[in-house]
């Protein structure tokens, strides 16, 4: 066995200050009940909350965060925050030591737009070794509805994909979903970690490298601490999921190549979809009136007309 043990803390965040205080009293208590963790994961934008108008340079929070991972001695992502570098801001997570450094930085590279306004994307995969442990990537929230983006990870090499999210909005048992596919095709442990009010409605998951769920968090504050064995990536790995979908292999020995993925390659559908931009009331309206109106011996036609 190479047993490991990871807790998330899925906590209430404020969009009006700084929540570092709250994660340095979240990180003591979780320390204080089980010395045992070696590293612990917030959500996405826990530490200054949703607003990018509190956009700063890493550096600001590097200090903190450092420190509170040289304390307890253990391997520290603090979810996320707005950087603000070069006049451009990103969603980013860095990942700390338990001596306090930097071991990685990871820019969202999929944006929630057309709602996440004003976030730069991102490009470079970040993966890193716990020694003698095992490999880990990175992702954050809306990452994931992209497979390639898990994908690659895995290919990376990753046992462990560590998920801060920040969801509040109705489509979180979708993600639920998603959070154990991503388990199941990747075999791999994948802890998805939400954060409550400003920073989500909670309901964190961690998979198996089964896709079976190991635990379902809740909508109140709680701290996940779970200890896992990286064995059981590498079983899976190379026996299959359940001993039998080997997909990573058969990923590996693919006869077809996916043009799809080829720079500079055209997307006619693709491209008739429009701009990525927010619903309107009216969309909404002519949705409406094209249902309803054969029903009133209205022409759908005339109707949607009207509200272009």
């Amino acid at each position: 066995m190479k047993n490991f043990s990871i807790a998330g803390v899925q906590m209430h965040v404020s969009g009006a200050h700084s929540n570092v205080p709250m994660m340095k009293y979240k990180l003591d208590l979780l320390m204080g009940i089980y010395p045992w963790v070696q590293m612990v994961m917030f959500s996405e934008l826990c530490a200054r909350g949703p607003l990018t108008a509190f956009a700063a340079p890493l550096e600001e929070f590097d200090q903190v965060f450092g420190e509170m991972a040289r304390k307890h001695r253990v391997w520290l992502l603090p979810g996320s925050v707005f950087e603000k570098t070069d006049g451009k801001i990103y969603n980013t997570a860095s990942v700390y030591s338990p001596d306090g450094e930097v071991v990685g930085r990871y820019r969202k590279m999929f944006p929630f737009y057309p709602y996440e306004e004003g976030v730069d994307c991102g490009d470079q995969f970040l993966t890193f070794d716990v020694p003698n442990v095992g490999r880990f990537g990175v992702s954050i929230c809306y990452d994931m509805w992209f497979p390639e983006t898990s994908r690659t990870l895995a290919t990376m090499g990753a046992e462990v994909i560590l998920h801060p999210t920040l969801t509040n909005t109705i489509d979180r048992e979708i993600e639920l979903s998603i959070a154990r596919s991503t388990a199941a095709i990747n075999q791999c442990y994948v802890f998805d970690i939400n954060g409550l009010e400003a920073g989500g409605n909670g309901q964190s998951i961690v998979c198996g490298p089964d896709g079976r769920v190991l635990y379902q968090a809740h909508t109140s504050d709680e701290i996940i601490p779970l200890e896992i064995d990286l064995e059981r990536v590498q079983r899976s790995r190379e026996k299959g999921t359940l001993r039998l979908g080997q997909t990573l292999k058969s990923w590996r020995d693919r006869k077809v190549n996916f043009e799809i993925y080829q720079n500079g390659r055209q997307f006619p559908y693709l491209d008739q979809l429009g701009p990525i931009e927010k619903p309107t009331r009216s969309d909404a309206l002519e949705a409406a009136y094209k249902i309803e109106a054969p029903f009133n011996g209205i022409n759908p036609g005339i109707v949607s007309k009207a509200f272009k």
